[in-house]
């Protein structure tokens, strides 16, 4: 077997989908985690799983977990339980009875009134405009003139409670070719979306520091509402689910060198067993789609680069015992330069991709990621350190 020289290491990688509350499965992950105390040298989400990421990485504490978990449980418990679940009859036509059906109505509630400790809606908060934040427009514009529904900087008080910035920042110049550097900290990145290019935008706390508009950045969901925020001067930044909700690639791209074992929390599972009953199921299953995983094309295609980054580096060990005499100076130099560049800044294999994946409610429905119930969020909190648990025992 062929050693290759540019072979750096192995980097522990964890990835957070988006989700909103199903967010709350992932801390119970993280939970696992530290409980067989696996550690992460990069830490990478987007959305929700961007903040989750951020208070892992940045804990004001060595308990990232129990500060997790503590701000998911300050989330539920802002959360307002005005209206009442439904109850309906539903006949099994399978088994041909009919069986009492729970409809939770915690997604309207939030909704309507907002999740105090997250977002509120603009038409409870005419009062409380904040008048220094640029993604806050006036509150006298009549509604077809809005752009956002729901003010989520309210969040900033829960997530200061929990994060260090400090933590969240290079410590040293970026010379290294691999753009890291000797911060001892767990490495963060989150993604957002340039809203008038497009473009893919990637808050790295080994290139910059994290501050709290890039997690307001990452979390500015249009379609549930959400504003869009200023993170640099002409950059304003919407949530990176519009482009991925797995940002896998994102990390190849920071860390292009180190081979890769990644673990990948899934809020919104990749297969299903059986065809949806209804509409709702088939929305809730249209957004399971939507924001699923596509990483298996570039794994596929980080085998093959794989592949030719090893080839090439064989031909260049060959280059390198050959007689040089003969072959032009400058044809050296360049092969020399490309070989650098090429195969010691690059080449990064993705060893292992872990899969821990939440599971499917009985009667899913399309605003599940909007339940911010105490009762949900504990129970997604406990599925997803169970189902980390048992994973890590296979």
């Amino acid at each position: 077997m062929i050693n290759h020289k540019h072979e750096t290491g192995v980097e522990n990688v964890l990835v957070l989908q988006g989700g909103g509350s199903l967010g709350a499965f992932a801390c119970g992950v993280f939970k696992a985690f530290a409980k067989e105390n696996i550690k992460f040298d990069i830490i990478a989400g987007t959305s929700i799983g961007g903040i989750n990421g951020a208070i892992a990485a940045g804990s004001i504490n060595d308990k990232p977990e129990k500060n997790l978990e503590r701000f998911w449980l300050d989330l539920a418990r802002s959360s307002y339980n005005i209206i009442p679940d439904i109850f309906t009859f539903d006949f099994d036509y399978h088994n041909y009875r009919a069986k009492l059906k729970r409809s939770p109505a915690a997604s309207l509630n939030a909704a309507f009134f907002g999740v105090p400790s997250f977002f509120v809606p603009r038409w409870f908060n005419f009062n409380n405009s904040n008048p220094k934040s640029s993604q806050m427009q006036d509150y006298v514009q009549p509604p077809w003139k809005w752009t956002y529904i729901y003010d989520n900087s309210v969040i900033t008080k829960t997530i200061e409670k929990y994060i260090d910035f400090k933590r969240l920042s290079p410590q040293t110049e970026q010379n290294n070719p691999n753009g890291g550097n000797s911060n001892s900290n767990t490495r963060l990145i989150i993604t957002a979306v340039d809203v008038l290019t497009a473009e893919p935008l990637i808050f790295d706390s080994y290139k910059r520091h994290i501050e709290m508009k890039h997690l307001l950045a990452t979390i500015g969901y249009p379609q549930y509402g959400f504003p869009w925020v200023e993170v640099g001067e002409g950059t304003f930044a919407w949530d990176g689910s519009l482009l991925s909700n797995t940002p896998i690639r994102e990390v190849m791209v920071a860390s292009p060198s180190k081979n890769k074992n990644i673990f990948v929390v899934e809020n919104y599972p990749t297969k299903i067993e059986k065809l949806p009953a209804n509409m709702s199921e088939v929305m809730s299953r249209a957004k399971d789609i939507m924001f699923s995983d596509k990483t298996q094309s570039l794994v596929k295609m980080s085998r093959l680069i794989t592949r030719h980054v090893n080839l090439i580096e064989t031909l260049y060990d060959v280059f390198q015992e050959s007689d040089q005499s003969k072959i032009d100076k400058d044809k050296i130099d360049y092969i020399n330069k490309e070989h650098s560049t090429l195969v010691e800044k690059h080449g990064a294999k993705i060893l292992k991709l872990h899969r821990i994946t939440r599971n499917i409610p009985e009667t899913p429905y399309p605003l599940q990621n909007a339940d911010f119930s105490v009762e949900t969020i504990k129970e997604l909190i406990k599925q997803g350190e169970t189902k980390a648990l048992d994973y890590l025992k296979q």
